[in-house]
């Protein structure tokens, strides 16, 4: 099956982790990027033509069904490193040229994919704050698992990422019942999106 065509699918392992997921999607976007390196790679082309696919087409594999992942610093890492990788490619720079991974992001003006990651949950956090108290994502947010935890380390919950999530943005969960304010708030917007009203 190409990967680039199964957006639609989730896969987890039977103990609850992402690995096969992220897997899933990494390799995904990776397939969908070769298949437009035409135009990433073509330098010809404008820096901000091709943040823009790269935002529009490309990213969106990767973070297909984000919104649910209990992400670790592990995973925030690998998915980091695969879009350094592309936006290096795309800029045609290797180490040897020395350009700081920072710097090539400011000429695509694209914001971490890991803040994209965070405005995802939140969004979805609000969606979910803000439905009847009969819908079933509303009773799966409130559901106590009846039992104790097992000894060691806890596994991370996706309660405990959004926890993480609402401290860094500083918001609080009651500010979701306004919808402007909570997207205004939560939201990381790209500085590529005022290119894309410009052109």
């Amino acid at each position: 099956m190409d990967p680039s065509r199964s957006v639609a699918l989730s896969s987890h392992e039977p103990d609850g982790s992402l690995k096969l997921e992220v897997n899933a999607r990494v390799s995904a976007a990776w397939s969908k990027w070769r298949s437009l390196t035409g135009v990433l790679c073509d330098r010809t082309i404008p820096e901000y033509l091709k943040s823009n696919v790269y935002r529009t087409v490309v990213r969106p594999v990767a973070t297909y069904a984000a919104e649910c992942w209990p992400v670790k610093k592990k995973i925030e890492s690998r998915l980091s490193v695969m879009e350094t990788r592309m936006l290096r490619w795309t800029a045609g720079v290797t180490r040897l040229d020395r350009v700081r991974n920072d710097t090539i992001r400011q000429r695509f003006g694209i914001v971490p994919i890991a803040d994209k990651l965070r405005e995802a949950r939140l969004r979805w956090y609000g969606h979910v704050l803000r439905a009847n108290d009969d819908t079933v994502c509303k009773i799966g947010l409130n559901l106590e698992v009846p039992g104790k935890r097992p000894r060691g380390r806890p596994k991370q919950r996706w309660l405990d990422t959004l926890h993480l999530d609402l401290k860094i943005a500083g918001v609080h969960p009651d500010q979701a019942f306004d919808r402007e304010k909570w997207h205004h708030h939560t939201r990381r917007a790209d500085p590529a999106t005022k290119w894309d009203q410009r052109y």
